[in-house]
């Protein structure tokens, strides 16, 4: 039997942790409003070790080539993503210090009123993470959030790109490169771990 690869793990990670529905009959209404036959539910993967350590693995490889100083991305769903990413990078071989940083769906209204929180400066290169691609307007918003503090944002990452409402286009027009983890195709081609 061959060896299944981080990629296929954290696929079936998504079944086994029942972070991945598919009902193509009634299907699931989506934040946009819209429909989808999928729901993919990358905060309920996130409470699992075992899926975190898949996940910061496979993005740490993904983001080896890329020079970057720091990561972050769009509260609450990015938070985990972020943390998880820098802890494994620190510990990894060859270590990389990634600092990490949140953007605030609004600003604070009270002490400094930031919109941006944690280690970052302007100029430092900066990775945006989340954890699905659907249009894109959740990462875009953290974008224009990040290179409106100063940072340099030039690459993108999603655990799980859904492959509709032109979310790569619309994220790649914003001359940004997209690397995803798993496509909506490896969830449904993945199959729970027997019983």
């Amino acid at each position: 039997m061959a060896i299944e690869t981080h990629k296929q793990q954290l696929a079936r990670a998504f079944h086994d942790t029942q972070s991945f529905k598919w009902n193509p009959g009634t299907g699931f209404t989506l934040a946009s409003g819209l429909k989808s036959p999928f729901y993919v539910d990358c905060r309920s993967l996130m409470a699992h070790p075992g899926s975190r350590r898949l996940v910061a693995s496979l993005a740490y490889e993904a983001l080896r080539p890329v020079e970057l100083d720091c990561l972050g991305g769009l509260e609450i769903g990015a938070i985990s993503i972020a943390t998880s990413i820098s802890d494994f990078a620190f510990s990894a071989q060859p270590a990389r210090t990634w600092r990490t940083f949140v953007v605030r769906k609004q600003a604070k209204d009270h002490g400094l009123g930031k919109l941006i929180e944690g280690s970052f400066q302007p100029g430092d290169r900066a990775v945006i993470v989340d954890d699905v691609l659907t249009s894109g307007g959740s990462l875009l918003k953290a974008v224009a959030a990040a290179r409106g503090a100063g940072l340099v944002v030039t690459h993108a990452l999603v655990i799980v790109d859904r492959k509709e409402q032109d979310g790569r286009q619309k994220v790649e027009a914003e001359g940004l490169t997209l690397l995803s983890l798993l496509t909506i195709d490896d969830l449904t081609s993945a199959r729970p771990t027997p019983s």
